[in-house]
């Protein structure tokens, strides 16, 4: 797995739609979240791992950088914040818990709960991990449902006066910390109460206030309805003292629309639902900011099928801009969730008790998004695309046998280029991709002008490529279990809910740098 390049202690800046260190080239977030607003106040997973072998893992895993979540109660309640991380547990019943972080991180467990936070993020820095400081939420506890009262601004736990002064207070904790690149704002605006003009005076405040404390910072704004909303931005940009520092989050799941992806046609869904993404966030990287991917993910076990669908057109847009993220999330289990001791948490990359990694195929496939395809910097090249498969994250290669295709990790892909003519070009080379017969290998010809060098998008998630084969059918791009790219007959077409195209998508990914 490609290992991104640790970019620790120095600071991050916006420049249109990519973020940047200090030489103007692209950093990409490619980050997981590691919950710690949940009852305990502590990091999860502290009773099973060291905190620095967490962090190590979180390298190894592709990572650069963790999303790491606080409660506001933490710096605004010295009573509770005070309490020591045996008097939380304790307090809690969380008595086996305790006695795994006893065993596994001795330090901790006569620190106050905010010096445990903070030992947690010396862990990272000491791993080279950048953090991004996220309030959660304002009350410990699982998150979020419009009634809880820590939906918005003026619900009963969430009194604004109160979250600037916590924002403020951790900001200037931050101060101490080179790795904190970047500060959330507040997770998950949602309930009755939001409205689009409390949220422009309190989040620009609170955005003030981060930066008054902690100029190095970026400062990260969420959209309202659970973070899914930012469209009231195309035509009222926020107004701050500062440049060069703001950035916009927005969270992407497949119950995001409830049971559409399963219920209706992964392509007639994956068409309305990328189209509603980008009117309602996405449109800022167009507009010149960058946007962060804050949460996404799905069930791990492989058995959800409206996620395994959305997971398959969120891979594609995700390729396609390029966006920074945070993946949720890292945790196998809970201390406490909901009430529930110990409770599975299956969209976790660590397993149930911490051991290893629940689904390495799903790590791997999510591993292509770890590394830029575009941006400032780095090393680069002439502008071609990438033939990318979203189900798996690879794309199409040249196999030794030149005429061959597979798929393989698209950083040994072949510059490729759709020509006005609609063939696939290998650019610098007289090969084209080529269609021949139904049920053979797709190949590479030696002329644009061969039957079934002529390919199209189709479908309405216009993920199909299709051409005329050399024997007059029509055909599409597929691949087999071998990862050998075939020509089969064109499935999912019609609006039937019941097939799953997902084998035949694929998407011409732009790629400027190696």
């Amino acid at each position: 797995m490609a290992q991104l390049k640790p970019v620790v202690a120095q600071q991050l800046y916006a420049d249109s739609r990519w973020i940047v260190d200090g030489d103007g080239r692209r950093v990409k977030l490619a980050c997981v979240n590691w919950p710690a607003h949940l009852q305990p106040l502590l990091a999860e997973g502290l009773s099973k791992l060291p905190a620095d072998t967490i962090a190590r893992k979180i390298r190894e895993m592709g990572f650069n950088c963790v999303r790491l979540t606080w409660a506001l109660e933490l710096p605004m309640n010295e009573t509770l914040a005070s309490l020591t991380v045996t008097q939380s547990f304790q307090n809690l019943g969380l008595f086996e818990s305790l006695a795994g972080i006893k065993s596994n991180n001795p330090s901790l467990i006569n620190l106050p709960l905010m010096e445990a936070y903070k030992s947690v993020m010396t862990s990272l820095r000491n791993n080279q991990v950048m953090v991004i400081l996220d309030n959660h939420i304002t009350t410990p506890g699982w998150c979020c449902s419009g009634e809880d009262g820590n939906g918005f601004f003026g619900d009963k736990y969430f009194d604004p006066q109160v979250w600037i002064q916590g924002l403020h207070k951790m900001a200037t904790m931050a101060t101490g910390f080179s790795n904190v690149i970047g500060m959330s704002l507040r997770n998950e605006l949602r309930g009755p109460r939001q409205n689009v003009d409390d949220w422009y005076k309190y989040m620009q405040q609170g955005a003030e206030s981060v930066h008054a404390a902690n100029p190095d910072v970026l400062v990260i704004l969420s959209g309202l309805h659970y973070d899914k909303v930012l469209s009231f931005l195309q035509n009222r940009p926020v107004s701050l003292s500062f440049t060069k520092k703001l950035v916009f989050e927005m969270h992407w799941y497949g119950f995001t629309d409830g049971e559409a992806w399963q219920s209706g046609n992964p392509n007639d869904v994956c068409k309305a639902v990328s189209n509603e993404v980008m009117s309602q966030s996405v449109f800022l990287l167009e507009q010149g900011y960058p946007l962060f991917v804050s949460e996404f993910g799905a069930d791990e076990r492989g058995t959800n099928v409206n996620d395994n669908r959305y997971m398959n057109c969120f891979m594609a847009m995700a390729a396609e801009f390029d966006w920074d993220f945070a993946l949720w999330t890292l945790q196998g289990n809970y201390y406490l969730r909901q009430g529930v001791v110990g409770k599975e948490e299956f969209y976790g990359l660590f397993n149930y008790d911490w051991s290893g990694i629940r689904n390495s195929s799903y790590l791997r496939r999510i591993s292509v998004l770890q590394l830029p395809f575009q941006g400032p910097g780095g090393l680069q090249t002439v502008a071609h695309k990438v033939i990318f498969h979203p189900l798996t994250g690879l794309c199409i290669l040249r196999r030794r046998r030149p005429t061959r295709l597979v798929l393989g990790p698209c950083i040994y892909s072949e510059p490729w280029s759709y020509t006005p003519q609609n063939a696939l070009w290998v650019m610098g080379l007289p090969l084209y991709l080529r269609a021949i017969g139904l049920g053979r290998p797709a190949r590479l010809g030696t002329s644009p002008t061969e039957p079934g060098t002529k390919w199209e998008m189709i479908s309405a998630s216009e993920m199909h490529l299709s051409s005329k084969a050399e024997d007059g059918s029509t055909v599409c791009l597929d691949v087999n279990t071998h990862n050998t790219v075939m020509v089969e007959a064109c499935k999912c077409l019609s609006s039937e809910s019941s097939c799953d195209p997902a084998s035949q998508w694929f998407r011409l990914v732009d790629r400027t740098r190696l």
